[in-house]
């Protein structure tokens, strides 16, 4: 069963972020459990951003976690964050 996790975050730093993200994707690159993934900017919150990850089952995305590189991605990314993430783990139950 597909896995989507959605990690909302507020930061005022963007441009640093992504340069997180870029340099995560590059380390991992081939090693990723990640089917697609995407950022989105709220529209409505000004600094509020989504990341958006799909996975093919919840265990690649356990695996993925695990990687050293998404642990060291993770504590960058909160030294740039205004706050903690929420996380939503959603198991894909329909797709069109």
């Amino acid at each position: 069963m597909k896995f989507v996790q959605i990690i909302e975050y507020s930061t005022s730093k963007p441009d640093d972020v992504k340069a997180v993200v870029d340099e995560f994707l590059a380390a991992t690159e081939g090693r990723r459990g990640n089917a697609r993934g995407m950022t989105t900017k709220d529209r409505d919150r000004p600094n509020v951003y989504c990341q958006i990850v799909e996975f093919p089952s919840y265990e690649d995305a356990m695996k993925n976690s695990e990687l050293p590189e998404t642990q060291q991605m993770s504590q960058k990314m909160m030294a740039l964050c205004d706050g903690p993430p929420t996380f939503r783990n959603l198991d894909v139950t329909f797709e069109e």
